[in-house]
């Protein structure tokens, strides 16, 4: 199984963002092969007139993935790969790494001998395989009554497959933005979403929200084999009494089911908490199905990351990592 979180096209999406340059990383073995897309990233702080660079996964899910293994060697395997990485990481300057790990296809699992692997939370995803109405299994009570009330008041949606253009949505999600006073992170420019239609137009899917021929909430989303990943959306505030975000979910689960789709992943909240609204709130359309997201840490060069670190004046404990781009660059590596 692959994703679009694995094309190099959706490495190079993300390099102006992350402000770095997308690389990949391929080791192969008799036992098998790893695949290691990442985004390397110049450090500021020159270290004896030397520059160093630090790696993070590029907007979303990513981290080594194992090809082609034989059956049982995947531990082996990744301590092979662990081994011939160090050597690129110390040949390339390379510092630290920071890897958001693929919640769905749990490529964590095999890895958590190369790096520090924590589980910071769960992310949400309605499974549209195993039941023949997934709307009745997996949505809330009050989510299916909520839609239920929308429909009733004329409330309709229409999905478009590889849209020309993302204008109109480009409009609504930027209020949405702007409402609810999102990180900079989040912004997209222009220029994002004239190269996500050059890159990944033939896998994007737009769904919209109609209420007496306006549209009232937008979403665009991913499709690559038989998966959905939620990725964008945005709704008019005037019109939330009609649950246009519901029926964007809604929308999506019809289509999907109609269409083949084994799951639609919606992602995890913005915080680590059970109660954080957002998680709350897709949680309302998978009660039975979660899955581990997991970050992975890792020093490649612990001697200069010291340095840094003391260069940078970074004092005490902190979560954040790399701990010397605490006071620079809190936007990026959000987890």
């Amino acid at each position: 199984m692959e994703d679009i979180y694995f094309e190099e096209n959706y490495g190079r999406l993300y390099e102006e963002i992350e402000i770095g340059v997308h690389e990949v990383f391929e080791f192969r073995h008799e036992l098998g092969t790893v695949r290691h897309m990442f985004i390397k990233r110049p450090i500021s702080k020159l270290i004896d007139g030397k520059l160093y660079y630090d790696l993070v996964t590029p907007y979303g899910y990513g981290g080594p993935l194992i090809l082609n293994c034989q059956q049982g060697c995947e531990m082996e395997l990744a301590e092979l790969f662990k081994a011939s990485f160090q050597q690129y990481c110390t040949d390339n300057n390379v510092v630290s790494e920071f890897i958001r790990f693929h919640p769905v296809m749990a490529n964590a699992e095999h890895f958590k001998e190369c790096y520090d692997v924590v589980h910071i939370r769960n992310t949400v995803g309605t499974n549209l395989k195993g039941y023949d109405d997934p709307a009745a299994s997996e949505f809330s009570k009050t989510a299916r009554k909520n839609i239920r009330q929308a429909q009733r008041a004329g409330v309709e949606f229409r999905v478009t497959v590889n849209p020309d253009n993302v204008k109109d949505f480009k409009e609504i999600y930027y209020s949405t933005m702007r409402r609810n006073h999102a990180d900079s992170y989040y912004y997209f420019d222009d220029d994002y979403f004239t190269r996500l239609i050059q890159y990944f137009r033939k896998h994007i899917l737009l769904v919209e929200v109609m209420y007496e021929g306006r549209v009232i909430g937008m979403g665009l989303n991913f499709v690559y084999g038989n998966l959905i990943h939620t990725h964008l959306s945005g709704t008019l505030e005037n019109f939330h009494h009609l649950s246009p975000a519901y029926i964007l979910q809604y929308a999506l689960t019809v289509w999907g089911k109609e269409n083949g789709i084994w799951l639609i992943h919606e992602g995890g909240g913005r915080t680590n908490s059970l109660d954080d609204s957002l998680y709350v709130f897709k949680k309302q359309f998978g009660k039975n199905t979660d899955f581990k997201f997991q970050i992975g840490r890792k020093i490649w060069n612990e001697e200069i990351y010291q340095i840094l670190c003391e260069e940078m004046e970074v004092g005490g404990k902190t979560d954040f990592f790399p701990a010397y781009r605490t006071k620079v660059l809190k936007e990026y590596n959000k987890v």
